[in-house]
């Protein structure tokens, strides 16, 4: 992982101010007429699952925005072992060999002058299978789509892009964006037609090439705002990046697709993954930066780590083994 200490450093600070609603109290009366509506076939969603907790004066909200079951772990993580070398890891892990589950994991940052959300989940196209509930965690939470100021883009896969754009346009409407410009320009560009990047490409011209006129194109050691600092992470896709957070004496990394599963992509680091656009980057890249989260014992979230997605690692060997956050930030 480099960090370009060169790149000029733009600021977005100018903007909406917070405006944050509460949610609804619930009276009898109200689940009253919710069963109502429910004997006449309408449905009533719960909220997705969430978790909140504060980063010195900083408050952070992690949204489920959906999870799902995958088939043969090893064909995704570990491509290129043993099948048996993959299964026998995730058993000494007390983790089922041939399944797993995936989740999707947005976080809000609200600085108390700026609320700033890291990627956007699935949106409308999860739906079908029960993601895409970001924006209905954040209302559960207090935070209408209207009150997002920022909307940064760590990478430009589709689980982190497809909720920038609802049926009816943009689903941060007075939001401004922060896009990586190393990422864009690849994915952006036609000469992706024909290769295998082309499905990206396609996704990336519908949801995000609108939205360029309203956006900041950053790179590493860019401020998105004063203490949330960009760092390259280059490996997963062309121009992926990754954001320290640091408030009062306290520094959160997130590590969005640095590693995707918290088992096999950080005990065997080295490992390929299918979904590493240059495989042999993205291993020296997760060495890196887990050396450093390790070193440091820095918490960090993990888009892809089991729900909440925060936690630590401790060096083991030549990998690393995560640890998941407890009552740490509480106090």
């Amino acid at each position: 992982m480099t960090t370009d200490k060169g790149i000029h450093r733009r600021s977005l600070m100018a903007g909406a101010g917070l405006a944050a609603i509460a949610t609804p109290f619930v009276t009898g009366a109200t689940r009253a007429h919710a069963q109502d509506m429910e004997s006449d076939s309408m449905q009533v969603a719960d909220p997705p699952a969430s978790d909140s907790f504060n980063l010195g004066d900083f408050k952070l909200l992690v949204v489920e925005d959906g999870s799902r079951v995958m088939d043969n772990p090893g064909d995704t993580f570990g491509t290129g072992q043993d099948p048996e070398t993959v299964a026998a890891l995730l058993e000494e892990n007390f983790l089922p060999p041939d399944q797993m589950v995936n989740g999707f994991a947005p976080v809000l940052v609200d600085t108390g002058s700026e609320t700033v959300l890291f990627d956007t989940g699935m949106g409308p196209a999860g739906r079908s299978w029960g993601a895409g509930r970001l924006r209905d965690g954040l209302i559960a939470n207090g935070y209408q789509p209207e009150d997002i100021d920022i909307v940064v883009i760590t990478h430009m896969h589709g689980d982190h892009i497809l909720g920038l754009m609802e049926e009816d346009g943009p689903a941060f409407p007075n939001a401004r964006y922060v896009f990586g410009e190393k990422e864009y320009a690849f994915w952006s560009d036609d000469a992706r037609m024909g290769t295998p990047a082309e499905g990206g490409h396609e996704t990336v011209k519908k949801v995000v090439v609108p939205l360029a006129d309203q956006a900041t194109f950053i790179g590493g050691g860019d401020e998105i705002v004063p203490g949330i600092t960009a760092m390259e992470a280059f490996g997963h896709t062309p121009g992926h990046l990754i954001f320290m957070l640091e408030s009062g004496d306290r520094r959160l990394l997130l590590t969005a697709d640095t590693a995707n599963q918290y088992v096999l992509s950080l005990q065997r680091p080295d490992w390929h993954v299918r979904f590493d656009m240059d495989k042999e980057m993205a291993a020296e890249t997760r060495k890196k930066v887990f050396d450093m989260v390790a070193a440091e014992r820095i918490p960090f979230l993990g888009y892809h780590m089991p729900f909440p997605a925060v936690g630590y690692v401790e060096k083991t060997g030549d990998g690393y083994r995560f640890m998941p956050k407890t009552y740490q930030f509480k106090l």
